[in-house]
């Protein structure tokens, strides 16, 4: 589990695609610095991995077919940046919110604009995750924790303060850009259940 509290920025080194499966190699000094080993959990960009290899500049990873079907990872492109949180410790902090690195869908930033000393970002969504989408609700993009600003029928916006736009790389998005979407796992149950039976 992870909380959408990004501990650093990485770098795409290597992509390697066979069929509907890739190896992907990062290159981060996250990864020595916190003593990881093969087998530990890691986000990538918001998406769950688990770490197959260490190398002297930072890791590797398996992926897929299921995962690059329901994220963006087709799109990475050697030398790019991407977002990095390792999984959350039993005695950590959760900053964030419950983020597990199982993405729902991509969405596509739509349109970005300053406010203040803020940055306003809005993005595009599948239809199907309207129910888990709320004002002041919590959502990971690329893996990074952030709350809801406004939801209209097809998008939704959120706003992004210096430090996020310093220490993650959303800042960095073009509109068009896909990105990874994971919704409140708390929602995703409720309405599980509403749409059940189970809680009237």
């Amino acid at each position: 589990m992870f909380t959408g509290i990004i501990q650093g920025i990485g770098r795409l080194a290597s992509k390697t695609v066979a069929g509907d499966t890739a190896v992907l190699t990062i290159q981060t000094p996250l990864t020595a610095a916190k003593h990881s080993r093969i087998g530990d959990s890691v986000a990538v960009d918001g998406i769950c991995l688990t770490i197959t290899a260490i190398t002297a500049a930072g890791f590797s990873v398996d992926v897929m077919p299921e995962t690059l079907r329901r994220t963006n990872l087709v799109d990475l492109t050697v030398g790019q940046q991407v977002d990095l949180e390792l999984a959350l410790a039993a005695n950590g902090r959760l900053d964030g919110h419950f983020v597990l690195g199982h993405v729902d869908a991509t969405g596509q930033l739509a349109s970005r604009e300053d406010e203040q000393n803020a940055v306003v970002l809005r993005f595009s969504f599948p239809a199907d995750l309207r129910p888990y989408i709320v004002a002041k609700g919590s959502i990971a993009i690329n893996g990074v924790s952030l709350t809801v600003t406004t939801v209209a029928a097809h998008t939704f916006g959120v706003s992004l303060i210096p430090h996020t736009l310093q220490e993650t790389v959303l800042g960095e998005l073009a509109v068009g850009q896909r990105v990874n979407l994971e919704t409140d796992i708390l929602g995703k149950y409720l309405v599980a259940q509403k749409e059940a039976g189970y809680a009237d």
